[in-house]
């Protein structure tokens, strides 16, 4: 690289980085300042302003401050105390963060629980949060009232939508309700910055989700970093269809907005044929992605309005290098700032100057100052490696690695604030890393860093892999898998599939005599969320363990779905049969030019 190119390409760092830090600076764990209290800020500045349009409809900032006010009275009504937790599960609707603005307003936490969900996997959610009331709507009462059965204490269900049996109504409750601003200093006066805001669930590597616990802080650093990183102010108009119980969409991108006095034009859910419609109709200048959005519109056929935007900028996560450059060319993107970073950890990096396939980077000169680095690691043990000393040993450029972060507790940025499990928390941490006494947060992916100090993502560690933009558990599946008639044993893992992001699930079975192909399909429908069905079947005579009982997926993963490679019985997912078909050879090669949409 030229020398004049280095400098700008320092220039736009130092710049983007200076703009996060000033943002993120002021925020402590004994501060009194909380995220309510950013976000109440901001509606005292941009009052009337528009904040977040739905289907249609607007609310302003004074709006979005109203609502989110009589959520938190509501509370207060119910005897909801501080420190006490209310579930929210619902889809992405205009009074989702109200709903959660509101409740910290009164120092209670929300567990933002994802509304894809059903069955074991939501009670367990539901149970591990400790709520005792839970917020549906229409969508979602449904599979609540599915679950009573196996939660562990009686939650009250609180409705939008349609009342029926013991479902309380709480749009009627909340008419009753004041939209004025509870006092602040008897409703949260004692609480600090390292107190507890929301709950958010990640499927970690293995078994049901986790619950992450976000405190203020880290929903601070969430969103008052984005709205420095990607330099917005009152008139962006952000496009977010991504699910509001995840911290890329409810978080980095709804702060990004709603601290600067800009707006979020929000969406249900993303749809390829919508997208250009909306970004051109609303005047939108920028959209949050991950990897799998942009993929989606990359592959679908030319859309008129697609150059005809004001987008000045895309940010997100997971953007394949290939798919960004598609995009770029193609939509007339001015810029992209993919950036790092996971729920629950203490890792963060930013490509501020949109090196492509990039996940953030690094300068050397920086290196003391970040908590992060890259440590030799062994795929068979699934553990860093440790040199004569005992010490893990740091990745020289272009070696593969894992990422990990030192942890600080003094220091938001860098502390790691674990989740509801004990446990869990614990297995998160690995200790005398380079010094005797130090600890550090294993973030799970594999990563490598150039000599330009650019980080690449290469894969996540151990049994939990990315398909839909979701990370899905292999035991989670495996264990609703188990279940269906004739399945003796069911062994779950990601395969690579030609022009698709992530790993698509493929199970190996052991089965007897009751075992038939519709009856697994139905399944795989009925126990699982669309991103957690596997596509592929492969059933096999005995499954394959270690020296530990562990399931072999090494092979397994390496034979993937080809049946010139594997003698077992193949079969595929089919969407258009709505039936497991058998793999032949001109099956795999259709599903490897994309013949069938995954």
């Amino acid at each position: 690289m030229k020398l004049k190119a280095r400098i700008a390409r320092e220039v736009r760092f130092i710049k983007g980085l200076g703009r996060t830090l000033k943002w993120v600076k002021p925020i402590a764990p004994e501060s009194r300042e909380l995220i309510c209290d950013d976000l109440e800020a901001a509606v005292d500045r941009h009052r009337d302003r528009p904040a977040i349009t739905f289907e249609g409809q607007t609310l302003t900032y004074g709006e979005m401050d109203a609502l989110a006010n009589r959520y938190a009275h509501w509370a207060k009504e119910q005897g909801i105390t501080r420190g006490q937790t209310v579930a929210l599960f619902m889809p992405n609707r205009a009074e989702y963060l109200p709903i959660w603005y509101g409740l910290t307003k009164v120092g209670v936490a929300t567990a933002l629980i994802n509304n894809n969900l059903t069955g074991a996997p939501l009670a367990h959610c539901l149970n591990i949060s400790g709520a005792l009331h839970c917020l549906v709507d229409a969508e979602t009462c449904g599979a609540f009232e599915a679950v009573r059965g196996q939660l562990t204490k009686h939650v009250a269900q609180w409705t939008l939508g349609p009342m029926a049996g013991d479902r309380r109504d709480l749009v009627t409750a909340l008419k009753s309700c004041s939209g004025l601003r509870p006092d602040r200093l008897t409703a949260r006066g004692d609480l600090r910055g390292k107190d507890t805001a929301l709950w958010i669930y990640t499927s970690g590597t293995t078994g049901l989700p986790k619950a992450a616990r976000i405190n203020h802080m880290r929903a601070q650093l969430y969103m008052r970093g984005f709205a420095g990183a990607t330099g917005a102010v009152e008139t962006d108009r952000i496009y977010q269809v991504l699910p509001l119980y995840h911290a890329t969409g409810g978080l980095c991108g709804m702060g990004a907005a709603l601290l600067t006095g800009g707006s979020i034009v929000l969406r249900k859910k993303f749809s390829t044929s919508q997208f250009w419609r909306d970004v051109h109709d609303e005047g939108c200048t920028m959209f949050v992605y991950i990897g799998e959005l942009c993929r989606y519109l990359v592959n679908a056929p030319e859309d008129p309005l697609e150059r005809g935007h004001k987008l000045r900028l895309a940010f997100g996560n997971g953007l394949r290098g290939d798919v960004w450059e598609q995009m770029v060319a193609r939509f007339a993107i001015p810029q992209v700032l993919e950036f790092y970073g996971a729920t629950e950890g203490n890792v963060s990096m930013f490509n501020f100057d949109g090196h492509v396939g990039a996940i953030g980077r690094l300068p050397k000169w920086l290196k003391k100052r970040v908590n992060a680095r890259l440590v030799r690691f062994d795929i068979e043990t699934e553990q860093p490696i440790r040199g004569p000393d005992g010490r893990c040993i740091e990745c020289g450029p272009d070696q593969i690695g894992e990422c990990i972060g030192k942890i600080d507790t003094s220091d938001p940025r860098t502390n790691f604030t674990g989740y509801a499990d004990k446990a869990a928390t614990e297995k998160k941490v690995l200790r005398d890393v380079f010094e005797k006494g130090d600890a550090w947060f294993r973030t799970g992916d594999l990563m490598r860093q150039d000599a330009e100090g650019y980080f690449y993502f290469i894969d996540r560690i151990g049994d939990t892999f990315r398909w839909k933009g979701e990370n899905v558990s292999t035991g989670e599946v495996a264990d609703r898998l188990a279940e269906a008639p004739g399945v003796v044993e069911a062994n779950v893992y990601g395969v690579a599939v030609p022009g698709q992001d992530g790993r698509a699930g493929m199970v190996a079975l052991t089965i007897d005599d009751s075992f038939s192909l519709p009856d697994f399909w139905a399944q795989v429908d009925k126990a699982l969320p669309p991103y957690a069905q596997p596509l592929f079947l492969r059933l096999q005579r005995q499954i394959e363990t270690t020296g530990t009982f562990k399931y072999r997926k090494v092979d397994l993963v390496q034979e993937g779905y080809d049946p010139a490679r594997v003698r077992d019985p193949l079969y595929f997912r089919n969407p258009v049969k709505k039936a497991w078909t058998r793999i032949s050879k001109a099956a795999f090669d259709k599903i490897n030019d994309g013949g069938f949409r995954l």
